[in-house]
């Protein structure tokens, strides 16, 4: 991302920057800071500032440049104390900076000028160099002046700040190691963060847009950064069950992307695992009936008077029902069989199971009222809902940081090949069981967590079913 330039910062020696913004007027430092945006970005800055159909007149917006410079007046020991970055940069005398921050300074005193009197291009200058590999944005120069802003405890000029300005400013705050008092500014502020806007799709249910997954990724680094558990708890919940367009197979498009299109600390890694864990346990539930429907054991419920056409004709509802609704495919033997199956990556986990709900009750005559897909599959749907409701689904920020191998849900290394597999059974004891009518109770949460990272479910226990180990889904 950002770097200093190349060259020890010394007394300006060139004509410096045009452009001097004053943070204190009595400041003892020149910040010297170029900004660099690529062709990409500027190229989709200027697209966003052209009016939308539709609209009357467009908002007048500052046109990005390729590079431009800035000088900011600051304090150095305001500096130093807010930031980490800036206190080893420039105290450290085996630093370049730090040697000639001091020289300067003496070069004022021999001439017995005090630094917060001396005109700007007389003051001790740091060169910086900021790009926009990390951001993608146009807007660092504003996120930067209000980061230095905000560490001299000055107020934002962005009227409103909106996710996007706050997430680079959580990137250069990160960057300059500051990030703590950015985040009491933050809370200070009480800063309203936007909803999250989802569009409707009559086939794939509410979606989220290319806009609309952006916020919520910023949304969740600028909550991992700033420590907003509360936020980063709500935001993480919802890219897991709106899934994402970066976890699509064939998705090359975030190659060059904004930093929070791969979100650090394995945290992208572990949203992308734990979606991938509840879509397999919905998964799961239909594959297990339409084994039992396909086995030899009879499945129709009539007792003696139980019939193989009932469960043939089960079969074929249950078949026509997932194939019409896209949650089944059917291929052959020809390799170009699996190019129409679909990416379920983006499809909204809620519309899933509101689909799988809808699942017929035919009967093939009056006397089989209680055979078929429906009065079995339904309890197991609810419980699977509610426990999505558990907190444990998203992810937990001081968790996280504290013991980040007991919250991941990814098995040990280690342990993943030595262990036996985990089989989950569902009973119909869990439907009813008191425990789930709390939200966040602590046992749900551990429910919630033994189901969704099992390595084998068997949802018919109690039905009498013979499931040999060998032949229960799993997908590890």
């Amino acid at each position: 991302m950002g770097d200093l330039a190349d060259g020890s910062p010394e007394l300006a020696a060139d004509i410096g920057p045009k452009v001097v913004v004053e943070i204190v007027a009595d400041g003892d430092l020149l910040l010297d800071v170029t900004f660099d945006t690529s062709k990409e970005t500027l190229k989709a800055a200027r697209k966003a500032a052209k009016p939308r159909p539709g609209q009357q007149t467009a908002t007048v917006l500052p046109v990005p440049k390729a590079r431009s410079r800035v000088g900011y007046r600051v304090q150095l020991a305001v500096l130093k104390q807010s930031s980490k970055y800036f206190d080893n940069l420039l105290s450290d005398t085996r630093f370049a900076e730090a040697k000639a921050i001091t020289s300067a300074l003496h070069q004022l005193s021999l001439k017995d000028v005090k630094p917060s009197e001396a005109d700007a291009k007389d003051l001790p200058v740091v060169r910086i160099h900021e790009d926009d590999e990390a951001t993608r944005s146009a807007e660092q120069e504003a996120a930067f002046g209000d980061l230095v802003r905000i560490l001299h405890r000055k107020q934002s000029t962005a009227k409103p700040m909106t996710m996007h300005h706050l997430a680079v400013l959580a990137v250069l705050a990160d960057r300059f190691d500051c990030t703590s008092t950015v985040a009491r500014y933050l809370n200070a502020v009480k800063h309203k963060w936007p909803a999250t806007q989802t569009r409707v799709s009559t086939e794939e249910g509410p979606a989220l847009s290319r806009a609309a997954e952006d916020m919520v990724r910023q949304k969740i680094l600028v909550s991992w950064l700033l420590d907003q558990p509360l936020k980063m708890h709500a935001a993480t919940r919802e890219l897991i069950m709106y899934g994402s367009r970066r976890w699509l197979t064939l998705d090359g498009e975030e190659a060059r992307a904004a930093a929070w299109w791969d979100l650090p600390d394995d945290l992208e890694r572990e949203l992308q695992h734990r979606r991938e864990c509840v879509l397999n346990t919905l998964a799961s539930a239909t594959r297990h009936f339409l084994r039992l429907y396909t086995s030899r054991t009879r499945q129709c419920t009539r007792g003696y008077d139980s019939s193989a056409s009932c469960d043939s004709y089960q079969l074929g509802e249950m078949v026509k029902f997932l194939v019409s609704r896209d949650l089944l495919f059917l291929v052959d033997f020809t390799s170009s069989a699996t190019r129409g199956i679909q990416d379920f990556a983006t499809v909204d986990i809620g519309h899933i199971i509101a689909t799988l709900k809808q699942c017929p009750s035919y009967q093939i005559d009056k006397n089989h009222t209680n055979c078929g897909l429906r009065t079995r599959i339904l309890p197991i749907l609810e419980y699977i809902q509610s426990m999505l409701s558990s907190n444990v689904v998203s992810i937990a920020r001081p968790a996280w940081i504290k013991d980040r191998a007991t919250a991941s849900w990814y098995p040990a290394d280690d342990a993943h090949d030595k262990r036996a597999p985990t089989v989950f059974r569902f009973t119909r004891a869990m439907v009813t069981d008191h425990r789930l009518r709390y939200e966040g109770a602590m046992a749900a949460d551990r429910m919630a967590k033994a189901l969704f990272t099992s390595d084998q479910w068997d949802w018919t226990p109690e039905d009498g079913d013979e499931t040999p180990a060998q032949e229960l889904w799993k997908w590890r």
